[in-house]
């Protein structure tokens, strides 16, 4: 560690070894990354966004001694890692399950089990293809937030500065800072670098500042999915808990109370394929729900009995259409950068290892 500026980290153990791995291999890395001489900061990062990959690069800048700021259109943590509190339930109608592969994720799980954020789900999984129902021999871990999807960047966000239902606009820079400019007029600022987290399409908008990055966020597709939750007072007689779709409108089935800390009654996640929901983007929530439900009974083979609570959510930038290997847009001079689960491939690990290699480049542009 010699040459870098002296900084004191307390790694207070829990008498977990593997806790005790993860918070020495993220002093590890900082160490890498942080300047030996940074340049002094008065002013805040900004990051626009709080889902999972905000929050990946937060929580690195943080430990890294750098002031962050968060901003979310939404009223809470989480983007499609939210969850919807609901009269069955708390329900995951974005990300259903994530997996990790990466060794430096994997380690970022295992903490994060330690801290109660995430769990194991092994649900009774099947696939359906060609009007047949088989058990899928796809059993490789799977992890959840419980007791709802969102309590992991409910954790993660922790009491790091953040401003909710604030729809950022305009980015754009002075001649030393940036300033950010809300919906309703308001002036955020001055900020030293930003970090735009957002889906691509929103992100190419605020990218404006820095045309090349703009591009590339403009240039990439994607897939729209409906989500339809369904609530039933007695529990349907079936011991599928999750299910791969093909040829069927659906995508993906989830018994949402199968997965750990849900007790509420019997609830149901129904995913479209990208395909459907391009097709009937347009068609009102109900009757959404009406044509999922009845490729819902298809599934299962059997007539459904009515169902007591029902909701419909459209996600317009679901997943991007071909994975991408981005890892996170940069412009150093600027001072500006952009990461999001569609910089890699779309899923849940993604979306954290951007935000972790958006939090490097900041703090490698600081020491130049």
């Amino acid at each position: 560690m010699s040459g870098l500026t002296t900084r004191i980290l307390i790694i207070r153990g829990n008498g977990c070894l593997t806790d005790f791995m993860y918070k020495l291999n993220t002093l590890y890395n900082l160490c890498q990354i942080i300047p030996a001489e940074p340049t002094f900061m008065s002013n805040p990062i900004a990051i626009i966004g709080a889902g999972l990959s905000g929050l990946s690069a937060a929580n690195t800048l943080h430990a890294a001694g750098y002031s962050v700021q968060l901003f979310d259109k939404s009223r809470g943590s989480g983007g499609r890692m939210s969850s919807k509190r609901s009269g069955f339930g708390d329900l995951d109608l974005g990300a259903q399950y994530f997996t990790a592969r990466d060794a430096d994720f994997v380690r970022a799980v295992s903490h994060w089990q330690q801290q109660g954020w995430v769990e194991r789900w092994s649900p009774q999984i099947y696939q359906y293809r060609e009007g047949q129902l088989s058990p899928s021999p796809d059993h490789q871990p799977r992890w959840v937030g419980t007791p709802r999807m969102s309590a992991l960047t409910r954790g993660l966000l922790g009491s790091l500065p953040v401003r909710f239902e604030c729809r950022i606009c305009e980015i754009f820079r002075g001649d030393q800072h940036w300033q950010l400019l809300d919906a309703e007029g308001n002036l955020h600022g001055p900020f030293s670098h930003v970090l735009v987290a957002a889906p691509a399409a929103q992100a190419s908008a605020l990218l404006a500042a820095a045309p090349a990055l703009a591009a590339q966020a403009a240039s990439t597709a994607m897939e729209p999915v409906w989500a339809v939750a369904l609530g039933f007072e007695h529990a349907l007689p079936t011991s599928l808990e999750a299910c791969f779709v093909q040829d069927s409108p659906l995508a993906w089935i989830a018994r949402n109370t199968s997965k750990p800390g849900r007790s509420m009654p019997d609830s149901w996640v129904l995913h479209a394929s990208s395909q459907w929901t391009r097709e009937h983007l347009d068609l009102p929530a109900s009757n959404v729900i009406d044509l999922l439900t009845a490729a819902f009974e298809r599934v299962l083979g059997q007539a459904l009995p009515p169902v007591d609570a029902s909701l419909a959510q459209r996600w317009l930038y679901a997943r991007p259409a071909q994975p991408q290997d981005l890892r996170a847009l940069c412009d150093p001079a600027l001072g500006l950068f952009a990461c999001g689960d569609w910089c890699l491939a779309g899923r849940v690990e993604g979306a954290w290892l951007s935000g972790q290699q958006a939090a490097r480049e900041i703090i490698a542009s600081i020491g130049k």
